[in-house]
């Protein structure tokens, strides 16, 4: 590769910006670390709703492919994929999940459907409108449908199924934005895969561990575990990497279904599938990540330095995959 220039894609952060928008600036600042090493050239690019300002910044740099960053469009995770079909448009090769990965990934009600489709298990779902199909008797959760990062989504939004018509909350939020999810009562698990030219690897699996969390309390990773610093659920979440001799059945259910997404997504360079394995051992797919985050201590950089891999390394392989 003669051209040796870079576009470093990332979306311009909002001026009330909180931890999860701010985070991008790691992620921008490691990626042009890891590229230097690499002996590439990078140049940052922001994107906001001034599309054409993008493409003329974009076509200016003239790129040998663009690193793809971005996790939204003015904090709005819907977007996301325009950043992707804009490189389509623009025919620049672009590192991470391509548009239609995007888009299937994106959207949750969406991806859970094309699941099904694909014999990947996931969590049973309903439309905020079909309260009737809920069992009094199981517990649920309300979660955005075009967010990441836990946005809009803590426990304040569980609730057990005999009592959905006492749940305010489910009154005052859109249909467009909300969906209703079971909630699988047993462990968690967030498992990154890494692309290249030899194809995926799943990395390490960690799980993630909820301690002195007070009988009733759902265990789960919303907003305040990820990002809030003095929450009782961020000071109380920890991930810990598990031990695959011991657990070999879990293990390979888990990597066979990660490998299944990858195929049934068209995934490429790095992803993060987040699971929910019930008391019988039993995996559900709760999302997949298209592009997860990076920084430092997230789940897939730690992975990479679970199991020694350099980031720069890393980067070399989702670079890698962009041309495979």
């Amino acid at each position: 590769m003669t051209n040796k220039i870079v576009a470093l894609a990332y979306n311009k952060v909002s001026e009330n910006a909180g931890p999860d928008e701010l985070d991008i600036y790691d992620q921008v600042e490691l990626i042009e670390k890891c590229l230097a090493e690499l002996g590439y050239t990078s140049e940052r690019v922001e994107i906001d709703l001034n599309i054409e300002q993008f493409i003329k910044k974009i076509t200016e740099i003239n790129p040998a492919f663009v690193f793809n960053l971005v996790e939204s469009i003015n904090n709005h995770g819907e977007l996301l994929y325009f950043a992707t079909a804009l490189y389509d448009y623009l025919k620049i090769p672009y590192t991470g999940v391509h548009t239609n990965g995007m888009f299937l990934s994106t959207n949750k009600p969406l991806a859970k459907k094309w699941m099904l489709r694909n014999n990947i298990p996931t969590a049973e779902w309903f439309e905020l409108n079909e309260l009737d199909k809920l069992n009094p008797n199981k517990t649920y959760l309300v979660k955005p449908k075009l967010e990441d990062g836990s946005l809009g989504f803590d426990d304040d939004l569980v609730f057990k199924g005999s009592d959905v018509h006492s749940f305010p909350q489910i009154k005052e939020l859109s249909i467009k934005h909300f969906f209703i999810e079971e909630y699988i009562d047993g462990r968690e698990f967030n498992v990154s895969v890494l692309g290249g030219k030899a194809g995926p690897t799943v990395l390490p699996i960690p799980e993630m561990n909820f301690h002195n969390f007070p009988e009733g309390k759902p265990k789960i990773m919303g907003f305040r575990a990820k990002w809030v610093e003095d929450s009782f659920e961020y000071d109380n979440t920890s991930r810990s990497f598990i031990d695959e001799e011991k657990e070999k059945d879990l293990v390979a259910k888990l990597r066979k279904i990660c490998l299944q997404c990858w195929d049934a997504f068209e995934l490429k360079g790095y992803i993060r599938v987040d699971f929910r394995v019930d008391k019988q051992g039993n995996p559900f797919v709760l999302e997949v990540n298209a592009n997860p985050c990076i920084t430092p201590g997230s789940g897939f950089y730690s992975a990479c330095e679970y199991t020694n891999i350099p980031f720069v390394e890393a980067t070399r392989r989702i670079i890698e995959d962009t041309f495979n």
